[in-house]
């Protein structure tokens, strides 16, 4: 089966995902998330890409090692090959059954091997668990890697001090092997001291730039990452230290023809409701990374995907402007898009503006639908919809106290006075990049089609630009 722009293996979903690329195609390893009961075990299963628009399911890659093993549970890892060819999957093997003194089911890193990538041969023989001092329940997510002129191996993982203050015993801990076999521990990669773990937690380099990337739940759901000039650290974190917001989980990278490729899922929510609580696994999307001169990343929604929406829809009579001085006004500038559309806009605004939005999926009057708004006072970009829930049977039942989409902000520079934006509107998936360089994404269930416009609050925004293109 075949999946354009997004890919879910319907009607079941994608966890983690732990891409490899050989330099020609992206094999998309990812944890299968059925959400039934009782829980089956968890396999790894593929997704094969080529460029980033087609994705071509390939179906199981992993199996579970079945109820009494270990590895009921294939968890998230990493894809290696070594200097003979041999190819090596570290995996994170789970099985409820299995307890650690204090209850928790235990973690362990288990091993397989293929000369293909297509049959994997499992080693038991090379599953190891925490070491002392490390908390047995806590010691996932395997990333293998190795630095150039290094004669071994490292391998990092989500892990967790035995003691300490309970939310900041997260540890990223580091081992060492002249084989992939057989593991040492050494001194952790990064222990801050901050989150309960870090989760998916990835070594690379661009340049003269070394990149800790991990994913976190402590303070909020987001994958961050930190920066140094070596591959041991100190690790010291950007401004905008996050890749996207909160509903885009567990991201991995890949080089991919020298470009930086990141793979996560957005997550969806109870109910396919837009106030339906966050789940674990929802759809897969990438995102690209390019950096700054300072070693910083900026996201961005790949070219490939913007160009395949190459069918024009509509086009704006630009320039257009909405003038409220003191007070809020918006216009509505597109007959509905469908559910599949790509839409770039150029805004611009006067100094003071304090609200400068694009309706997405709005009515013919601008009032039902969700709102893209960019706020320079705060120097952020939100994402809000309208109504912000079923209003009851009195008149201020509204959720007024209610800002916004609850953790859908990402933090922008706004001091410029215009942007671009790029938005990709499919069915209940949305993907909003600022200037290429800032990226929030999440899934909207209410209303998967409608009509484009902007809105002013205390001043004047112009339109410069607005095309609408669908895909053929």
């Amino acid at each position: 089966m075949h999946h354009d722009i997004f890919f879910r293996p319907d009607p079941h979903w994608v966890g983690d995902v732990i891409p490899w690329t050989d330099g020609n195609e992206i094999r998309l390893y990812y944890l299968l998330e059925r959400r039934q009961e009782p829980r089956p075990g968890t396999p790894w299963h593929l997704a094969v890409t080529r460029d980033l628009v087609h994705y071509e399911d390939c179906g199981e890659a992993l199996p579970s090692g079945g109820a009494e093993a270990e590895d009921l549970n294939a968890y998230t890892g990493s894809v290696v090959q070594d200097d003979s060819g041999l190819y090596h999957l570290f995996y994170t093997a789970n099985n409820p059954s299995r307890l650690s003194a204090d209850g928790r089911s235990v973690q362990l890193v288990a091993h397989a091997t293929s000369t293909d990538m297509r049959t994997w041969t499992k080693r038991p023989e090379d599953t190891f668990g925490a070491p002392t001092g490390y908390d047995p329940a806590d010691w996932r997510d395997p990333h293998v890697y190795r630095v150039p002129g290094e004669d071994h191996w490292s391998l990092v993982l989500a892990a967790r001090h035995l003691e300490g203050p309970e939310r900041r015993r997260g540890v990223v801990a580091r081992l060492v092997s002249s084989d992939l076999r057989q593991w040492r521990p050494v001194e952790p990669l990064w222990d801050p001291h901050r989150f309960v773990t870090q989760e998916c937690p990835e070594v690379f380099r661009i340049g003269q730039w070394w990149y800790l990337v991990y994913s976190e739940f402590t303070d909020r759901f987001v994958t961050r990452y930190r920066i140094s000039r070596s591959p041991q650290g100190p690790w010291q974190a950007p401004e905008r230290d996050t890749l996207d917001g909160r509903g885009f989980y567990a991201a991995k990278s890949v080089d991919w023809h020298g470009r930086r490729l990141f793979f996560g899922w957005i997550a969806s929510r109870r109910g396919a409701k837009d106030d339906g609580p966050w789940l674990w696994a929802g759809t897969m999307a990438c995102l690209e990374a390019v950096q700054a001169p300072d070693g910083t990343l900026d996201m961005r929604i790949p070219e490939e995907v913007l160009r395949s929406y190459s069918e024009p829809l509509s086009e704006a009579d630009a320039p257009v402007s909405v003038q409220a001085p003191t007070s809020y006004a918006c216009r509505v500038l597109t007959p509905d898009t469908g559910e599949d559309v790509r839409i770039s806009a150029d805004l611009e605004w006067t100094p003071g503006t304090r609200e400068i939005s694009l309706l997405l999926r709005t009515d013919a009057s601008g009032e039902t639908g969700y709102v893209l708004r960019l706020e320079p006072a705060q120097r952020r970009m939100v994402l809000d919809r309208w109504p912000r829930r079923e209003p009851g049977p009195e008149q201020w039942h509204l959720a007024g106290d209610v800002p916004h989409f609850i953790e859908l902000e990402r933090p922008v520079p706004l001091d410029g006075g215009r942007v671009h934006l790029d938005v990709i509107s499919s069915k209940e998936l949305l993907q909003c990049c600022v200037d290429r360089a800032v990226v929030l994404s999440t899934s909207a269930y209410a209303r998967t089609t409608g009509r484009v416009g902007i809105a002013a609050l205390d001043g004047t925004v112009t339109l410069t630009s607005l095309r609408t293109y669908t895909r053929p």
